[in-house]
């Protein structure tokens, strides 16, 4: 390994945090994905300070209604299947069936193949996963209608959405008993911060009982995955923003919370 690329190696460990032989294996994996996304879930007590820092408002920022589908015991999840619609006003609705981990090796040809199928790294300080993602648009109308329980939940989700996740349904769980978790309002605005030409997207999430969710997130291709995460916590620790808090995705946390508070779904 050259000298530069140990340079690279030890900065990018200021996003990653990561033993070296699991860095190495990082490196190794991303090569067999499509992209990599960096994210960071900044602590609710540094929301305000961070949003100074980086000069964010959400006053027009893109809306989201976000709903989940799971057994109300986060069956799907604890078993590495995410089924999530979004509603949004100024956009297609859309719906994605995910997997998390998967392994790259096992995805057959005709999936990795479909443009609407995506491999890639969710990476936060200190872990990494590889997700794989089927999405499509969906017809205005039809998210509320099945959070109600008006409509069947296949009527989100394309065949070929259907069957990967009947095929990756844990043992005993039928379509019909999934039942929607949420909303969460999302509220998304993508900067370029100075210092970095990559653009940062910046997610707020609110949950019903006025609790807030801040998300820090960038992509880079799967070759740039050391001089991305070098750079991103470069830019952050340069806006005075601390990576080293704990980490939990957005999906963990809605669905933990929406588990802890049935009433609010």
């Amino acid at each position: 390994m050259g000298r530069q690329t140990e340079q690279v190696k030890r900065a990018s460990q200021g996003f990653w945090r990561l033993p070296e032989r699991e860095l190495d294996r990082l490196v190794e994996l991303a090569r067999k994905t499509d992209r990599v996304e960096l994210k960071l879930i900044v602590p609710e007590t540094a929301h305000e300070a961070v949003r100074e820092s980086l000069r964010i408002s959400f006053r027009n920022a893109r809306r989201q209604r976000v709903y989940y589908f799971d057994t109300p015991d986060r069956m799907l999840f604890r078993c590495g299947v995410i089924t999530r619609v979004r509603r949004m006003p100024d956009r297609h609705d859309d719906a994605v069936v995910k997997l998390r981990p998967v392994d790259p090796a096992a995805i057959s040809p005709a999936l990795r193949r479909s443009k609407r199928f995506t491999v890639e790294i969710d990476g936060m300080p200190g872990s990494y996963l590889c997700s794989a993602a089927l999405k499509s648009h969906l017809l205005p109308g039809h998210v509320e209608q099945v959070a109600r329980g008006k409509l069947p939940l296949h009527r989100l989700l394309t065949k070929p959405q259907l069957r990967l996740l009947t095929a990756h349904l844990p043992n005993g769980v039928r379509l019909g008993e999934l039942v929607a978790h949420g909303p969460v309002d999302a509220r998304r605005r993508t900067l370029v911060v100075p210092g970095d030409s990559r653009r940062l997207l910046v997610e707020r999430w609110t949950f019903p009982d006025g609790s807030q969710l801040l998300e820090l997130s960038t992509r880079c291709r799967p070759e740039e995955v050391l001089h991305a995460a070098a750079r991103t916590a470069t830019v952050l620790r340069d806006h005075g923003i601390d990576l080293t808090g704990p980490q939990q995705t957005k999906t963990a946390t809605a669905l933990a919370y929406f588990h802890a508070h049935p009433s609010m779904t």
